[in-house]
Order: C-alpha cells, then sequence, then structure tokens
C-alpha cells in the first residue's frame, strides 16, 4: 500500500467533473450539443457532454477530452464559465462540475456518439428537451445567457433576420 502523502486527510472528498456547452450555428439559429447518456445515472436522458476530471490533468483538459470521447469533436477552443455545485446534483455523491462553454466553426459540426454517450446531436437553443440529466437545465440556462451576450450570437441572428 502507498504511504499517505502529507495533505492526504482521511475524510470524504466531493468529486470534480468538467462539462462543455458546445455552440454551433445553422442558418442562424444556435445550437446546443447535448449527448445521451448509455448508462445510469439517467439512462437515455439528455446532457452536456462531460465527466470525471482525472488526479494528472487540468480543467480545460479533462473538458476536451471528455467532449472528444463522448462526441468525437476537437480542437474546440473552450472558456470556463461556472461552477455548479448544489447538494443532490448527483445521486453518485458529491459532485462540483466546472462548465465550460465553446463555439465550433464551419467544417467540425458532425458529432459521433462514444464512450458513455449512446447519442450526440445539436439542439436548437429553443427547443431543448425538458428534463436534461443532473442539473443540466440550470447549467444550460445559464450558458445560453451568456451565449446570447456574445458577440457571435448577436452577429450570426442579425444575419437570419436579413435573410428572413
Amino acid at each position: 500500500m502507498a504511504k499517505k502523502g502529507k495533505y492526504v486527510y482521511e475524510w470524504p472528498r466531493p468529486m470534480v467533473a468538467a462539462d462543455s456547452a458546445i455552440f454551433r450555428f445553422f442558418s442562424g439559429r444556435a445550437r446546443l450539443l447535448l449527448v445521451n447518456r448509455k448508462y445510469e445515472p439517467y439512462k437515455g436522458k439528455w446532457c452536456l457532454p462531460g465527466g470525471f476530471v482525472n488526479l494528472d490533468e487540468e480543467l480545460i483538459d479533462a473538458a476536451a477530452r471528455e467532449l472528444a470521447e463522448e462526441t468525437g469533436l476537437t480542437g474546440v477552443r473552450l472558456e470556463q464559465v461556472h461552477a455548479f455545485g448544489a447538494l443532490g446534483r448527483d445521486p453518485r455523491g458529491r459532485v462540483i462540475t466546472i462548465t465550460f462553454m465553446g463555439t465550433i466553426t464551419k467544417g467540425r459540426n458532425k458529432p459521433k456518439a462514444g464512450d458513455d454517450a449512446a447519442k450526440a446531436r445539436w439542439f436548437d437553443i429553443e427547443k431543448l428537451p425538458e428534463d436534461l440529466a443532473f442539473d443540466h437545465n440550470e447549467v444550460v440556462r445559464l450558458v445560453i445567457k451568456k451565449l446570447k451576450r456574445k458577440k457571435i450570437y448577436r452577429l450570426n441572428t442579425k444575419r437570419r433576420r436579413k435573410n428572413n
């Protein structure tokens, strides 16, 4: 058995996860990438791609790794948005998640489900599934609000209005 380090404590600690809210614009409409869970908890429910952070990786690297594993998308520029840590947000135990967001460009818009995702799909942000897994309804509300403040959102939705 390995000797405990100086700062390893006896009492339980929370788990840390990293999730990614990835947006893409189709015909001037914002779409959000969601994955359908292959396993419990919440098997069959839609959620943001994400998962647990490994002990030897940075938060942003964990978000990018999970995004690649669950959707096949790589090279997406991510920015940290918010931490979510409400008690009971995950039935497996105390989990704090750091949420990242990004917008992908042309040519990288075809996700392919992998790892613990049964499906990966783009959803119009105005027509999202109602009951997302974990606390992702709350997470998605926040990231959409942040997206709508960004220049890329205003430019893309302005183009749509102009073309109609």
